[in-house]
């Protein structure tokens, strides 16, 4: 085991036996939404987890330490001090640790950690991906890479919605990570159902979902998969709306020159505030939808 890496009890139990675990970031606990709320939501997500036959993993960086699995108290900790923990991504892992720091871990070292601790998937909201402009300004997130890298199945709503999402598929196909769209032929975009872009394949059971994965392990193959899952009908947020509100963001964040890691939790504030909180209220029920789905593939790939 890495010798920087504390593994929680329950969840260290469940791994050795063989039982399901699911993997949950921290960033969404600390730079997603205000305190009390960041707590109760993460909380919530873990009890779905467990509700459908998992053992949560809640991964974050505390006192120069990976976390595999926090207790109650931990992540109380980390939604009081917020924005003030760093949002963490592959290249600052090393620095946190030697540092003896706190670190909130994106979709690229939540991957890192759960690998790490020999859990196979992990829900999130959506990923990071190909920014719009991209092709000047080269912003493409760490989580593609880390997809193409690290052997975990990752369960989102798509891609960011404030991304370019064609050019986000462009770069999955180019690295080999296979998009799977639960129940869609069509990725969707995180706020909406439908993007207009068509997945690799359509799967519509966790079953199947975990078949994948065990033949994807099997085959040696040590790429990630990236499970779409479109959020639920009730929740979907009309496109046109959530695409004008984005093209705002966009254009007020370039305005005032937000560039690098700062982008994302800019634009998504401002998509929050344009909508009056729609958008978080949309983004809470897609990871809890996530959440359903990861718990149940990772029981059915238990039984394999």
């Amino acid at each position: 085991m890495n010798k920087y890496l504390d593994i929680n009890p329950e969840v260290a139990q469940a791994v050795a036996q063989g039982k399901p675990v699911v993997a949950l970031e921290s960033t969404i606990i600390s730079h997603g939404m205000p305190y009390p709320q960041n707590v109760e939501t993460a909380l919530r997500v873990e009890q779905i987890i467990r509700d459908n036959g998992a053992v949560p993993a809640t991964i974050a960086i505390l006192g120069g330490r990976l976390k595999a699995g926090l207790t109650k108290e931990e992540i109380e900790y980390l939604g009081k001090k917020g924005q003030d923990v760093i949002k963490a991504s592959r290249r600052d892992l090393a620095a946190l640790v030697a540092k003896g720091e706190d670190g909130a871990t994106t979709v690229t070292t939540t991957m890192m950690i759960a690998h790490m601790a020999g859990i196979p998937i992990f829900a999130t909201g959506g990923i990071g991906g190909v920014h719009r402009g991209a092709e000047t300004t080269m912003d493409v997130s760490a989580d593609l890479e880390e997809l193409a890298q690290t052997g975990v199945t990752v369960v989102c709503a798509g891609a960011k919605a404030i991304l370019d999402l064609k050019l986000t598929l462009e770069y999955l196909e180019t690295h080999g990570v296979p998009v799977l769209g639960y129940q869609t032929e069509e990725l969707p975009a995180f706020y909406t159902r439908t993007s207009g872009l068509q997945v690799d394949y359509r799967v519509d059971t966790p079953e199947e979902l975990a078949k994948i994965m065990k033949v994807q392990r099997d085959l040696g193959l040590k790429s990630g998969i990236l499970v779409t899952n479109p959020i639920p009908q009730e929740y979907s947020m009309d496109a046109d709306r959530i695409n004008a509100v984005i093209d705002q963001a966009i254009q007020e964040a370039n305005e005032k020159g937000i560039h690098g890691k700062e982008t994302t939790p800019f634009l998504l504030a401002k998509v929050k505030e344009i909508t009056g909180g729609d958008s978080l209220d949309a983004n809470i029920q897609l990871v809890f939808n996530n959440a359903r789905l990861a718990a149940r593939t990772a029981a059915a790939y238990c039984k394999l």
